[in-house]
């Protein structure tokens, strides 16, 4: 397939004011995307989207902007407001819609935004269906008749509708009573639902991060900032802390002592968990999910399989297998069995029912997982070195996972957004991931 002009890895994102997001953009989209719905509808009469968005100021001017562009080609809106990217999946499935665009930059400042899509199903855009959006983009936008338009309507109960499906993927004989829980919700699109879910569920529940005032997404606070969510644990005496990022697909959490566990740990403990329930098929991570996991993962016969870096090519690994669990170390987590994509809440339910089963603490669920200590050095790539045919950095390569024999791994992979090549040794010996990675730094890369 040939690259892609303005969808990236999950969806099409940049900075407010610049070239792809803006207002005139954001109505071409629009139009363009409903074109290509409405004509690939199969209910009938005319085909309807939900937009959801973070709590980024820009938001405001994007969501009016796609409602225009997309009542234009034809197409009926729910404008659900603020709510989480899986939350728009989970509604753009239940209700039986045509697609779920989500309006949000993740994990990135609130100066950055972006436009995603889900499918029918609640899956992210099938690549052809990314590639048709954009040769319509090409195309002037026109304007369906009057009585051709799409209506446009608020839908107020969004928000009551997702907190009572995170709910459910908690086990019904289970509670969270007795539980002090602090909720970051990185002043995000989940600060007037997550703190909600776990009070529901019995937890003693106190916030951070649910203040936004359109600026404040994910400023030292939020997945991306989990030492904010570690103090606020220590002076409030609580028992764990959640910490979720702008659109809540992203999941860290904190336990009392401070100790902050990743994506990859918090993937083990639910892993763990669900193999006492049933047979686990297999795991996909990514290239970068800790070699510790995948060698314990391993040891308990459960196969394991790396994708590209992003939970897009995680979920696809996860259908091509018919597997059910998957993630990234960054928190992004994917329980198949009860959501189709990833998402903060729901996989943090799954921790705190795997603690309760198990009648243990999360340290103590992840005690027979030892990561490996990452060594990583990003260094400029010049134009036109092909590093992967490269023979002073291969041999270099082929040298240093020889010395780690099977102590731990080499990963050199190219960075998608700037002229670096990113360098990193992982091992069970910290002092063998150093030497490593000043063996590979040492490469002269022309």
């Amino acid at each position: 397939m040939s690259a892609r002009k303005y969808f990236g890895t999950d969806g099409v994102r940049g900075v407010v004011g610049g070239e792809r997001i803006n207002a005139e953009f954001a109505l071409r989209l629009g139009y363009a995307a409903g074109r290509v719905l409405a004509r690939d509808a199969q209910t009938a009469g005319r085909p309807t989207v939900v937009i959801g968005k973070d709590t980024r100021i820009s938001g405001y001017m994007l969501e009016s902007a796609l409602e225009a562009g997309l009542s234009a080609a034809g197409v009926d809106v729910l404008l659900a407001g603020p709510i989480p990217t899986p939350a728009v999946a989970y509604l753009t499935r239940a209700w039986r819609l045509a697609a779920g665009i989500v309006i949000s930059a993740s994990h990135n400042p609130h100066y950055d935004n972006g436009i995603k899509f889900f499918s029918s199903s609640g899956a992210k855009l099938p690549d052809e269906t990314e590639a048709e959006i954009e040769a319509m983009l090409e195309q002037p936008v026109g304007c369906a008749d009057s009585a051709g338009l799409g209506r446009a309507r608020r839908i107020n109960d969004a928000a009551g509708r997702y907190i009572e499906f995170c709910k459910s993927t908690y086990p019904n004989e289970l509670d969270l009573q007795g539980l002090k829980i602090v909720v970051d919700a990185a002043n995000g699109a989940a600060y007037h639902i997550a703190p909600h879910v776990f009070r529901e569920l019995g937890a003693d529940v106190s916030v951070i991060g649910c203040e936004p005032d359109g600026f404040n997404i994910n400023e030292n606070v939020g997945a991306t900032h989990p030492e904010t969510l570690a103090a606020a644990v220590a002076a409030q005496g609580a028992d764990l802390g959640i910490a979720l990022d702008g659109d809540a697909d992203r999941l860290q959490m904190v336990d009392n002592t401070g100790r902050l566990f990743n994506g990859d740990e918090l993937l083990y403990a639910i892993v763990c968990d669900r193999a006492k329930i049933h047979p686990i098929d297999g795991v996909v991570g990514t290239l970068m999910t800790n070699f510790g996991l995948e060698r314990r993962l391993k040891e308990l016969g459960i196969p394991f399989e790396r994708a590209q870096v992003g939970d897009r090519y995680v979920l696809e690994r996860l259908r091509e297998h018919g597997w059910l669990y998957g993630g990234e170390s960054s928190g992004h987590l994917l329980c198949l069995d009860l959501h189709t994509t990833g998402d903060g809440i729901v996989a943090a339910l799954q921790v705190l029912a795997a603690m309760q089963r198990a009648a243990s603490t999360l340290s103590a669920l992840v005690a027979d997982l030892t990561l490996y200590t990452q060594k990583m050095v990003n260094v400029p790539l010049a134009p036109g070195v092909n590093w992967k045919t490269h023979a002073g950095l291969q041999a270099a390569s082929t040298a240093v996972q020889q010395s780690l024999g099977e102590h731990g791994r080499v990963l050199i992979r190219a960075s998608g957004t700037e002229p670096k090549l990113r360098l990193m040794v992982e091992a069970d010996d910290p002092a063998l991931a150093e030497e490593g990675v000043r063996q590979l730094v040492a490469v002269k890369l022309s």
